[in-house]
């Protein structure tokens, strides 16, 4: 276990430090050490959580990191999103604690019907693995607000199964509503429906994106450190502050 993290076992809510994140791992999860260590990073402890866990410990924010859950057999998520771990996630959602997925994780939510719409098959049915540059649509979540609305930033991108896809009623919806978080930049890699990397549910606190902001923390480890924002503003959503 790397430092900074501890288990669940040893704490009690609120025992030890301002903000503590929860970050799931299910069979398959590949991504979960480094959206821990993006935690971290961000200032806040990384607790680990289990896919059969039926408690999330006291957390204050909800990670579901990237991988392939269960192999993406039926659907990429459609297994994760029936653990018992998923029914105190969306208990938790629905009271309002910031809840992110990242690629599977999004996947996931997705079939959680947490978010709208589904990741499919990207056009061309070509694994995308790149540099990805991004267009920060809105700062009104709680895993964007310390970005300004239009910010670009470059993390990476790597999915099969990462085109966005939903009815036209849907996506006027997300528009409309301000709900597109994340869009492509530079092309759109994977054929997404209205260049749409990332959108967020109607409150603002449940988030899902396909490119890995947890790969782009330190310029020397990624392609910059623009991800680490979005852990930076889950901090801020937690703990309540509000920046100009």
């Amino acid at each position: 276990m790397s430092p900074g993290e501890i288990s669940p076992g040893d704490i009690t809510p609120r025992q030890i430090g301002p903000c503590r994140i929860g970050v799931i791992t299910f069979p398959g999860t590949l991504d979960d050490v480094d959206a821990a260590r993006a935690v971290r990073h961000a200032g806040a402890l990384a607790l680990p959580l289990w896919h059969a866990d039926a408690d999330l410990h006291g957390v204050d924010a909800v990670v579901l990191p990237g991988g392939f859950s269960y192999g993406d057999y039926l659907r990429a998520g459609a297994i994760a999103a029936h653990q018992p771990v998923m029914g105190v996630v969306l208990d938790a959602a629905r009271r309002g604690t910031p809840v992110l997925g990242i690629c599977n994780g999004f996947q996931i939510l997705c079939e959680a019907r947490l978010l709208p719409g589904a990741l499919v098959r990207n056009a061309g049915l070509r694994f995308v693995c790149r540099d990805q540059r991004l267009r920060v649509e809105t700062s009104a979540t709680a895993w964007t607000g310390r970005y300004a609305p239009g910010a670009e930033i470059v993390v990476p991108l790597k999915s099969i199964e990462g085109r966005y896809v939903a009815d036209a009623a849907t996506l006027a919806g997300l528009e409309g509503d301000g709900r597109v978080v994340f869009r492509y930049l530079g092309g759109n890699p994977n054929g997404a429906a209205h260049d749409i990397a990332g959108i967020t549910s109607a409150d603002g606190r449940v988030v899902g994106l396909m490119p890995h902001p947890e790969h782009a923390i330190e310029a020397l480890t990624g392609p910059s450190s623009d991800g680490l924002d979005v852990f930076r503003s889950a901090v801020d959503a937690v703990l309540g502050v509000v920046r100009a």
